[in-house]
């Protein structure tokens, strides 16, 4: 399929269901970020264990994707993607009776394996249609979809949370989910029909993921759009007990002031697409991932010195995930680039290496937790500063091979 032969209505159609396809898991986890206290105090427990919830979940992602790429090599992109949407609202029903703390960070787990059927399908189609330029243009678009979740499901999850209750937040998810499962039926295009000959044997399976992650240019750009990432995860961990135990914020005010900061990741996205016209996708990610590096190293610094207050926080992580917004769709491009056949797989490990990167940085700040907002920004410094750390050296070597 040539996305660009259709109409412009099914373009937009087409790219909007993408867009919801990978969104499902961000809009996963920023609807209920403003419910962990009411969750932890409903349980009788503490938000530090709540917070293994939203660890689960990336683990889950993580690790479901391995699943999902090969299936979706094997069988084409919408079969599995079904199955996995189905898995997704049954999770969610179930998260909205629970009630006890550990079932709610199991069934999170079984809510990821779900959600991530749609982000590594979403990728894998767009390595389908578009050459890479193209691509990274469109990875920004769908990141325009994806950045609105955070500004949204915030404030969603906050109005649910004043006028109902925390359950409901999983019943609209659900609900979400269902309205996705209908546009993947009757709008979105089988982009790829399989690879019958395929084989799903364990050692089959574990050659192809070893060939991809072989390959230089994946490993280089996977593991700087990982690190990068992860840092994005140390936020979304930390940020409901920084801005609302040491700020003061209510669920209100810590929606709204997520949504301020969200808001600078989808203007980065939709610059992204306008500085690919002046600049490759190498020389943007590159440019950002500094800026990303000296913005968290910003955020530690400030803190140690004991001058940081909200309005400070906010914009350095506003200048955070803005970076992110350039070096997301650009690092995800050109990491897939090298593969035909293998794009499933290679869309899946991407989001392995992505989510257990950002799980790791989650459990990480939960880990340190001190009751400070050292954890979580000492994190997202140590994230930002080895993505640029990896460009530096690669820029070397290749500088020493030339010489």
């Amino acid at each position: 399929m040539n996305i660009n032969a259709v109409s412009r209505k099914k373009r937009f159609a087409t790219l909007l269901t993408l867009g919801l396809l990978s969104a499902i898991g961000p809009f996963s986890i920023d609807m209920y970020l403003p419910a962990f206290e009411t969750i932890a105090l409903d349980f009788e427990t503490t938000i530090e264990h709540i917070q293994l919830s939203l660890t689960s979940f990336f683990v889950g992602i993580a690790f479901g994707q391995l699943v999902y790429g090969p299936l979706l090599d094997k069988f084409g992109r919408k079969k599995p993607l079904l199955i996995g949407l189905v898995i997704y609202i049954g999770a969610s029903i179930l998260c909205a009776y629970t009630k006890e703390p550990n079932h709610l960070i199991f069934l999170r787990f079984m809510q990821a394996l779900g959600s991530c059927s749609g982000m590594v399908a979403s990728r894998a189609m767009v390595r389908d249609i578009f050459e890479p330029k193209e691509a990274a243009k469109v990875f920004s678009m769908l990141m325009l979809v994806i950045g609105i979740s955070p500004i949204v499901a915030p404030s969603v999850g906050a109005f649910v949370l004043t006028n109902f209750d925390w359950h409901i937040i999983f019943v609209i998810l659900a609900i979400l989910a269902f309205l996705i499962l209908l546009g993947v039926i009757f709008i979105l295009p089988e982009s790829y029909q399989g690879n019958k000959e395929m084989s799903l044997r364990p050692r089959a399976i574990i050659a192809d993921f070893w060939h991809v992650f072989r390959n230089p240019i994946f490993l280089l750009y996977a593991a700087v759009g990982g690190f990068a990432s992860s840092g994005l995860y140390a936020y979304l961990s930390g940020s409901p007990f920084v801005l609302q135990r040491l700020f003061g914020l209510s669920e209100a005010e810590y929606g709204a002031a997520f949504a301020f900061v969200a808001s600078s990741l989808i203007i980065a996205t939709q610059l992204n697409r306008v500085l690919l016209n002046r600049w490759n996708s190498e020389e943007t990610s590159k440019k950002a991932s500094f800026l990303q590096a000296a913005a968290g190293i910003s955020l530690v610094t400030i803190t140690l010195a004991g001058g940081m207050n909200l309005y400070v926080l906010l914009g350095l992580i506003c200048l955070y995930l803005c970076s992110q917004g350039f070096i997301f769709p650009n690092t995800s491009a050109l990491a897939l680039a090298p593969f035909g056949k293998l794009a499933g797989i290679a869309s899946a490990l991407l989001g392995c290496i992505q989510m257990a990167l950002g799980a790791f940085t989650s459990a990480s700040v939960s880990y340190f937790h001190d009751g400070s907002m050292i954890p979580m920004v000492a994190v997202m410094c140590a994230s930002a500063s080895i993505a640029c750390l990896i460009y530096f050296l690669v820029d070397r070597r290749k500088k020493n091979t030339v010489s």
